[in-house]
């Protein structure tokens, strides 16, 4: 066994889950990192799966991590049955354990990071998920450190 695969931990890939679009970030190996990945369009349940399947695959992702879909009081959203649901069918396809996360204010932090950086309302509404993927992402990464 070489160094690499001693100190590789393997990748993560983090889902903002919504209903329309999936958005998506990627650790680098060894978990220290997170880079947003184009967002995924939603068409149906079977074609999103199979194609979260593929970029799993694909980036030799060994955990998927969710936004768990809390209101600020910390009781489950409405979103929160539907998450964990889509989480069940997810780990049954990619046979990848999905783990939940916190993420009651990434969405919010992805906003105001957007709105501070000055670009158009279009490119903000596209970019939104991903970000939000990502800051979901560095937020567990940075806990784990």
């Amino acid at each position: 066994m070489d160094y690499h695969q001693k100190t590789a931990k393997g990748r993560i890939l983090a889902l903002d889950l919504g209903k329309k679009r999936i958005g998506l970030a990627l650790s680098d190996s060894l978990g220290i990192t997170a880079q947003g990945l184009p967002t995924l369009e939603r068409t149906n349940i079977r074609e999103d799966l199979a194609a979260l399947d593929r970029l799993a695959k694909e980036r030799q992702v060994t955990l998927l991590l969710m936004g768990n879909p809390r209101h600020m009081n910390g009781k489950e959203g409405r979103q929160a049955a539907y998450a964990r649901e889509f989480a069940e069918r997810l780990a049954k396809k990619t046979g990848i354990e999905v783990q939940f996360w916190d993420e009651r204010l990434t969405t919010v932090e992805a906003q105001r990071v957007l709105r501070e950086s000055g670009i158009s309302i279009e490119k903000r509404a596209r970019a939104v998920d991903r970000l939000a993927a990502v800051i979901l992402l560095e937020s567990y990464l940075d806990r784990q450190a």
